[in-house]
């Protein structure tokens, strides 16, 4: 990365013109992170939490890594899709446009699960909704091609990335083809980009054709022909695989192991009458050194000047304190695309990298000593899952954790908590926090448990959010998350270690609903776990299909495409909503669905003034002085558990000062 590539033609000229749709953020520092609890601002769906940080500000990376390496960078931030003058702003580049959404998925950016349109978007200046259009690649793909039909054009970003082959689009409710095709470009720099942006930039500057740049890790291209490639994978075509759910979940099966850069083949999947998409394996992961020279290149860690006067960006200010440690994950929740985007491989900066950042921090004027965040994907991975990684590569047919942690797996915290106790050691700083996330089956497979007593002691802030999903083990093996018992091993230790230090603090889980393989029995499971455990989550997560995830394969084929075998998924909106209810039944706006549910599931033994029931019958006539609808003993509110205790154990109060209900940091919808 530190080599600075020099053309012949200098560097005066716009060599490189970038029309990225940013959602307003190009600026923004790419030492910074955009975590899980950017995505509660958002009202983003759990499921696409990781997603969404995998591609974060890669834009403004792969900007500065191109000016790094010779090349002029023109931005074009948020063109006005109508008007064709809006991409010619500079001209015509001498290299090609470079076309990205932003860090988050433009459909998932516009619409809730339930297809309702976002009222604001956080990632634009004073977070007006509408800059962008729906499906914002390939309209501006479009609009770049009727403006300037010959000149190279290469798709990147998060919403290229997942949808560079077939893939099920949930707001159409159908399969779409390679974005590639509905854009009109040439090529798709998929994953983070950092080595393949550089070498198409490289090529294009050496005038190669870019029908003939078919040769670079992490990009996709169109091809008349597989006579240039070696033993590649041929997929199912697009036709059949629009045809056949079966044949669907088949191909996404075959391009969901092809994911790691060093066992990968090509995969070619052909197209009537248009030959073939092709996908080169991915790119390989950044060394330490790579990555630590990409976040040292200069980025201005603020949006730009000119956005002040509409309020600046409202994302930025859940993400600027917080420190990027790592990349990639070696997790595969069914639910999140960031083994299909990233890949397994976890990529690290060093202790010196991060520090510097930190010292940077420190110097801000707005900055008053609480770091927010030091992560990734997930907090606490340091490293590859185990030293096989490094040059055989993810196993195709394993997972890390999941069913159970593979016995050559390093769980190891002692470099993590070193970073975060060097840190928390600067001169400025008052605390240091981790609210990116954290993986408690991993945080179990340490043997050594500093770690998570030094989480307790000082880097939670009162609350520890935890992502279980679920709690019944049918479903959280749908989901590629550990068992229900393993979870409540952790609750355990947690509220061990904060006995012996002391404090009072709590995990705040986060639970789905609508997951395929979740039935109504399930959620009732559910429901009673959370009348033990003594709080009520704010908000319920419903399963959002996004593209290019196991979990949405499941939701559209209804098979499992890791098996084969089939999976019953709640799509019905009532069903859905009766789901979501029972995550959240004191809620006396969901008595009617939470009663309908536990009738359906025969579980009518809920329904009553037990302390084991969630809702209270409705007042019978003739019962003057009884509890009305939705109203209790007390008057605070139908089925409300009154013992604050986690393991259900708690006894029944007749009276007296209510409890204090915790609750998640999720917006309401």
């Amino acid at each position: 990365m530190k080599q600075r590539l020099k053309n012949q033609n200098g560097t005066t000229l716009v060599e490189l013109i970038v029309c990225m749709v940013l959602l307003a953020i190009f600026t923004l520092a790419a030492v910074t992170l955009i975590q899980p609890s950017a995505q509660a601002y958002m009202d983003i769906q759990q499921q696409t939490r990781a997603q969404n940080l995998a591609d974060a500000l890669i834009e403004t990376i792969r900007g500065e890594v191109l000016e790094a390496n010779g090349y002029s960078v023109g931005i074009i931030s948020q063109p006005d899709w109508k008007d064709e003058n809006s991409i010619s702003i500079f001209g015509e580049p001498r290299l090609g446009f470079l076309v990205s959404s932003g860090n988050m998925d433009s459909m998932v950016n516009h619409y809730t699960v339930a297809k309702k349109h976002r009222k604001t978007d956080a990632f634009t200046p004073g977070g007006v909704m509408g800059k962008r259009p729906d499906r914002a690649v390939t309209v501006y793909g479009n609009l770049i091609r009727r403006t300037y039909k010959h000149t190279p054009m290469i798709l990147g970003g998060i919403e290229a990335s997942l949808r560079r082959l077939s893939h099920y689009d949930y707001w159409s409710d159908q399969v779409r083809r390679s974005v590639l095709l509905d854009s009109g470009a040439d090529l798709i720099s998929y994953g983070m980009g950092e080595l393949s942006i550089v070498a198409i930039a490289d090529a294009l500057a050496a005038g190669i054709d870019v029908h003939d740049v078919t040769f670079i890790p992490g990009t996709v291209y169109r091809s008349k022909t597989l006579d240039h490639l070696i033993d590649p994978v041929v997929l199912p075509s697009f036709e059949e695989v629009r045809e056949s759910k079966r044949t669907y979940a088949e191909s996404f099966a075959i391009q969901y192991k092809n994911t790691d850069a060093i066992n990968a083949k090509p995969m070619a999947e052909p197209y009537e009458g248009q030959g073939y998409i092709v996908q080169n394996p991915p790119s390989r992961p950044l060394t330490e050194q790579e990555m630590d020279d990409v976040y040292a290149l200069p980025y201005m860690r603020a949006y730009h000047p000119s956005y002040e006067k509409d309020g600046g960006v409202p994302a930025l200010g859940e993400i600027k304190y917080s420190l990027t440690s790592n990349r990639g994950c070696f997790g595969s929740c069914s639910f999140c695309a960031l083994t299909f985007h990233e890949g397994r491989v976890v990529q690290t900066r060093s202790h010196e990298s991060i520090l510097a950042e930190a010292r940077q921090m420190v110097q801000e004027k707005e900055f008053k000593g609480y770091i927010h965040d030091v992560g990734g994907p997930t907090a606490d991975f340091r490293g590859p899952a185990c030293k096989k990684q490094l040059t055989k590569g993810a196993c195709p047919n394993r997972n890390c954790l999941f069913p159970e942690p593979c016995k050559n797996m390093v769980a190891d915290h002692r470099d993590y908590v070193k970073l975060l106790r060097e840190l928390k050691d600067i001169p400025g700083v008052k605390k240091v926090f981790i609210r990116s996330g954290i993986r408690f089956d991993y945080v179990l497979a340490d043997k050594d448990q500093t770690f998570l007593s030094e989480l307790v002691k000082d880097h939670v802030s009162g609350q520890l959010r935890v992502a279980p999903e679920h709690v019944s083990n049918r479903v959280l093996s749908y989901m590629g998350k550990p068992r229900h018992e393993v979870y409540q091993e952790f609750i355990r230790r947690f509220d061990a270690c904060n006995k012996k230090t002391g404090k009072q603090q709590y995990a705040l889980p986060y639970f789905m609903s609508s997951h395929p393989g979740c039935d109504l029995e399930d959620a009732v499971e559910l429901a009673e776990y959370i009348r033990d455990m003594g709080f009520i989550p704010e908000q319920a997560q419903d399963f959002y299909p996004t593209p290019s995830t196991l979990s949405t394969c499941m939701y559209y084929t209804g098979l499992d495409p890791r098996t084969m075998d089939p999976v019953y998924v709640p799509k019905s909106p009532h069903e859905k909503a009766m789901q979501r209810a029972l995550i959240q039944y004191r809620n006396p706006e969901n008595y009617e669905l939470v009663c309908e549910a536990l009738r359906r599931t025969h579980r009518e033994d809920l329904i009553g003034f037990g302390p084991k029931c969630l809702v209270r019958p409705r007042k019978m006539a003739g019962e003057a002085g009884k509890p009305s609808r939705g109203k209790g003993s007390n008057g605070k509110g139908f089925g409300q558990k009154t013992a604050n205790d986690r393991s259900g154990q708690g006894k029944a109060k007749t009276g007296g000062r209510p409890k204090k209900t915790l609750r998640n940091v999720h917006k309401k919808k």
